[in-house]
């Protein structure tokens, strides 16, 4: 089931207004197909043809008939709609209503090319794997500009297995519309998109756009805001568990301005359900990680030890393996720990990718960071909740087989230093207001990363302005400046025990 939980969007996202996440019932597989209420199918060829009247929603995808993954446009009952490695299917083995869907491969989008008027109130789209496939994961991205620029709407949506399930945004938009669907995961997982509803605040279908003679968005698909936005909580499917209060794992800001511009390969930008990376693909290490971490991070599934490449990463980017640390006398140190990820085996094994992993001496990963990890996580227990951002700098670390700069023949840099900053308040609501308002314990670390390191991590209590210094990195980007300026300038000097 879903996990629910409220989000609002800032003005800087969609000026949309409380949009949110929540699962209705799983759908019935191959129900009849509706009587199609929109005109005919009109192949992509007649793009030159006359424009017709607006279609409408729910797109059901049944008047279309693009059978292949090639990128184009396609002429749906809603409108013009692009396809990037996506078609539409109808065999048995895509799970729909009526006789097609729409399915995706890889990292396949489907966008509208039109905007939905102003006045939307609530969006449902359904989803499930395709045939027996791996579960995939989906994000949904909207733009209030004509396309110029995206904001994502809530956290990734993860479809496994062959029911069709139900994911609905609930809120307002206050200006005209247009959504792009997003397969993030990658990998040999296919997914399947079906029945995408508008409606208004009366309940009424939203208008669509042209369904002949179209023209396509211009706007590239690897060209989406960036993301030190505001980017709220959302709910992401689980078969084991519905858990409510997950917020942001970048709420409090994009540390490097990082984006999913694959000409950026030294900060590109990795969006989880789990957690959020700047990746640099040269060294081989994310540069920061960043995650929210509360009791509803916090179950009983156990630690999966299935360290592998990421799937997502871009295939021009080099993959980092288990084997590139094989020999090298450094341990495969976690960003996002594997124990703050427990509430089921999917949420665990993500800590394992090894986007998520640098080069970490033995005695820093398992005596100092491991007793941060453990302080951090009783806080939480305590009633606490925590916004964690960790990363690493500089080349040249100490291990058990003495200091270097790189593993595997060079392609992955040992770090000089590993830092973390922790954002520690009480469970609540509004949280960037309350870290502005001083209600929140700040504690940045900075440690070098070599076996003689202490193992008392208080010892490395530094200011953020410090790390910024070292790194270059804007790691509370979200709070108004003269916010930053006063807490990023304390260090924590309070009880650790």
């Amino acid at each position: 089931m879903r996990r629910i939980s409220p989000i609002v969007l800032s003005g800087l996202l969609l000026s949309l207004t409380s949009f949110g996440c929540s699962q209705n019932s799983p759908e019935t597989t191959h129900q009849p197909a509706p009587a199609p209420t929109g005109p005919p199918a009109i192949p992509v060829e007649s793009a030159g043809t006359a424009a017709q009247s607006p279609g409408r929603f729910p797109e059901t995808f049944e008047n279309a008939q693009k059978g292949a993954y090639a990128t184009g446009d396609e002429n749906l009952t809603s409108g013009s709609w692009h396809f990037e490695d996506a078609l539409i299917g109808s065999s048995d083995q895509d799970h729909k209503n009526g006789h097609q869907a729409a399915r995706l491969r890889d990292q396949g989008r489907l966008r509208m090319n039109f905007d939905a008027p102003r006045g939307v109130q609530v969006i449902k789209i359904t989803s499930a794997a395709y045939g027996t496939d791996p579960a995939s994961t989906w994000e949904l991205w909207g733009s209030l500009d004509g396309g110029r620029t995206y904001r994502r709407i809530g956290q990734p949506v993860k479809a496994q297995g062959p029911r069709l399930v139900v994911t609905t945004f609930q809120g307002g938009a206050a200006a005209p519309m247009r959504l792009e669907i997003r397969k993030t995961n990658g990998g040999k997982g296919r997914l399947n998109i079906d029945d995408i509803i508008l409606t208004g605040a009366n309940g009424t279908a939203v208008m669509g756009g042209s369904v002949a003679g179209a023209p396509s968005s211009t706007t590239p698909a690897s060209s989406p805001a960036p993301a030190s936005s505001s980017l709220p909580p959302a709910t992401t499917a689980r078969a084991t568990a519905v858990v409510s209060g997950r917020d942001d794992n970048m709420a409090l800001g994009n540390p490097s301005g990082a984006t999913s511009d694959v000409n950026t390969p030294t900060n590109y930008l990795l969006v989880k359900p789990q957690f959020t990376i700047g990746y640099n693909a040269q060294r081989g290490t994310p540069t920061w990680v960043s995650w929210h971490l509360n009791r509803s991070w916090m179950g009983s599934a156990p630690r999966q030890d299935d360290f592998r490449p990421d799937p997502a990463l871009p295939r021009q980017f080099y993959q980092v393996t288990p084997r590139s640390y094989q020999g090298s006398g450094f341990d495969r140190g976690h960003n996002c720990p594997s124990a703050d990820r427990t509430t089921d085996l999917d949420d665990n094994s993500a800590t394992f990718l090894m986007t998520n992993m640098i080069p970490q001496a033995g005695n820093n990963n398992q005596r100092t960071w491991s007793g941060l990890e453990e302080w951090t996580r009783t806080q939480v227990k305590q009633g606490q909740e925590v916004y964690v951002l960790m990363g690493s700098y500089g080349k040249g670390g100490t291990g058990q087989n003495g200091r270097v700069t790189s593993i595997d023949q060079g392609r992955v840099t040992v770090p000089a230093r590993v830092w973390k900053v922790l954002v520690i308040l009480p469970k609540g609501s509004n949280d960037l207001q309350r870290i502005a308002a001083s209600q929140a314990r700040i504690i940045a670390v900075d440690t070098p990363n070599d076996q003689s390191v202490s193992p008392e991590w208080s010892r490395y209590r530094v200011s953020i302005d410090a790390i910024e210094a070292a790194t270059g990195l804007d790691l509370l980007s979200k709070l108004p400046l003269p916010v930053q300026d006063k807490l990023e300038a304390q260090v924590d000097a309070g009880p650790v025990s």
